[in-house]
């Protein structure tokens, strides 16, 4: 079942690369937020699942016996509120962007931020 769980998660990343390569900014945001799901799989594969005993000490023990990792849960946690905030943070530069060029195409974006271009400043007319 690990290797099912890794493949999905290899899978979820090229996936996720592809569409960081586009040129379309939402392409790109998307290809973030899955590329962060992603890592998230990639957590939840590198953690120790093996056993079903929760992490408690029990009355009388001075020692955790077997049970499972809560590290991997805690930073899978961690990694899924990190990246919410980066895909809302990249979402308001993705509509800053569109407002300011009318298009979603980042070389479009990259045209506006060079305004000592000639080209820019008079288009020529066909």
């Amino acid at each position: 079942m690990t290797i099912l769980y890794a493949f999905c998660a290899a899978a979820i990343m090229g996936a996720a690369l592809y569409m960081v390569l586009s040129r379309n900014l939402v392409r790109i945001l998307l290809g973030l937020a899955l590329l962060s799901t992603g890592v998230n799989v990639m957590l939840f594969v590198a953690g120790d699942f093996s056993s079903r005993q929760p992490p408690l000490i029990r009355a009388g023990e001075k020692a955790l016996g077997e049970a499972a990792d809560p590290l991997a849960q805690a930073l899978i946690l961690t990694a899924i509120v990190i990246g919410f905030a980066l895909t809302v943070v990249l979402a308001t530069i993705v509509v800053t962007g569109w407002r300011s060029s009318g298009s979603l195409d980042a070389r479009d974006l990259d045209a506006a931020e060079q305004p000592d271009d000639p080209e820019i400043r008079e288009p020529h007319a066909d």
